[in-house]
């Protein structure tokens, strides 16, 4: 699994309702969620952004609530990954049951300007900065993992297993 794309840069203690802000959760549409993605961080975010494209982010990415609308909201913008220093325990979580791939880097974060092209191989376990042609080991998503994200998320991947 490898996922290339342009990054996009956000500082530390990214909450929850900087990903997708309280007032949009009057709904669990994801569309109507992913066009509100990043807004309370960078109000242009979602015009700027292209689908493939990455969030890199320092420590602490996805704290505040527990809600899930958060990596929906990533996922469904079409954000093919998230790379940052360290998540929120419960967004971390909560991204591979929906079935968002994120990697924690803190070379990568440190190592990389907005607007850089990386290429994160979740299989070796390297992210490398294709504009500055440098590479940062990170831990591989285990296999179980990759497939929670093949399928779609944890819901998406017990329909597929028990069905």
């Amino acid at each position: 699994m490898k996922f290339t794309g342009k990054t996009w840069k956000f500082g530390a203690d990214i909450d929850t309702d900087a990903i997708i802000p309280a007032r949009y959760l009057n709904t669990s549409d994801p569309a109507e969620l992913a066009k509100h993605c990043m807004e309370d961080a960078d109000p242009d975010f979602m015009k700027k952004m292209k689908a493939g494209d990455i969030i890199v982010a320092d420590k602490n990415f996805g704290c505040g609530s527990s809600r899930e609308h958060a990596p929906i909201a990533i996922k469904e913008a079409k954000i093919s990954c998230v790379v940052a220093k360290s998540f929120a325990r419960i967004f971390y979580r909560n991204a591979f049951n929906m079935g968002l791939p994120i990697f924690e880097s803190a070379e990568a974060f440190d190592n990389c300007a907005e607007g850089d092209e990386i290429e994160v191989d979740a299989d070796k376990g390297v992210i490398r900065n294709l504009t500055k042609g440098v590479e940062f080991k990170v831990a591989p998503i285990p296999p179980f993992m990759q497939e929670l994200i093949r399928d779609g998320g944890l819901m998406a991947h017990i329909a597929k297993t028990s069905g």
